[in-house]
């Protein structure tokens, strides 16, 4: 999946904002190149070859708004990682620009478009079996997406799966977000390569189970 990356955004995380775009009958148009996955998924998009990226690369460290997480990355196998956006919030160019960093890093992501419920997130987490759940919301309304997400993983036995994400999120939120079992938080302005970096950190632990 070729993601579009506008040179002034190209550090900018999952709370990055723009419009969408609408096609015939209002239905939202890729950009050349780019395959969006309608949930419960089905495809992945494959990453891009890992020897070469772990060897033009250094994972770089975690960004203040990011739950500290020790120990060296386990690589037994692609991380596998599915990005959304929940509720009525339509501005998807910063969860494109995460989704093709983490491809280009290598792992296996699915992008499940816009307007998503926490429940076909979830769906589409258990179908492609992944390591990871990143949430982009927008909307003021995360403290609601993110604990139902973190409930269904409960509920199905995955609660192994990290679930992370980003927005426009005040501190306090970020703490009560992290009681709550979501594992990372980036705020506007954090680097894609942070988000890699942490969360080939964060998944280390399930990946070495496998």
């Amino acid at each position: 999946m070729a993601l579009p990356v506008l040179p002034a955004a190209s550090r900018t995380g999952l709370a990055a904002a723009d419009g969408s775009r609408a096609g015939p009958g209002g239905r939202r148009k890729g950009t050349r190149g780019e395959r969006v996955v309608v949930a419960p998924a089905r495809r992945r998009i494959a990453g891009a070859d890992r020897a070469a990226h772990a060897a033009a690369r250094r994972p770089a460290p975690p960004s203040r708004d990011v739950l500290p997480v020790s120990g060296p990355a386990v690589r037994s196998r692609p991380i596998r990682v599915v990005v959304a956006k929940v509720g009525l919030d339509g501005h998807d160019r910063g969860v494109k620009i995460v989704a093709r960093a983490l491809r280009d890093a290598g792992m296996e992501v699915v992008y499940t478009g816009l307007h998503q419920t926490p429940q076909q997130v979830v769906a589409a987490a258990l179908a492609e079996d992944v390591d990871a759940i990143g949430l982009s919301v927008l909307s003021g309304a995360h403290m609601t997406h993110f604990r139902r997400v973190v409930e269904l993983l409960a509920a199905e036995d995955a609660a192994d799966i990290v679930v992370f994400g980003g927005g426009i999120i005040p501190p306090d939120d970020i703490a009560a977000l992290a009681e709550l079992g979501v594992h990372g938080v980036f705020t506007p302005g954090a680097a894609t390569a942070d988000i890699v970096g942490w969360l080939e950190q964060a998944v280390a632990p399930r990946l070495s189970r496998s």
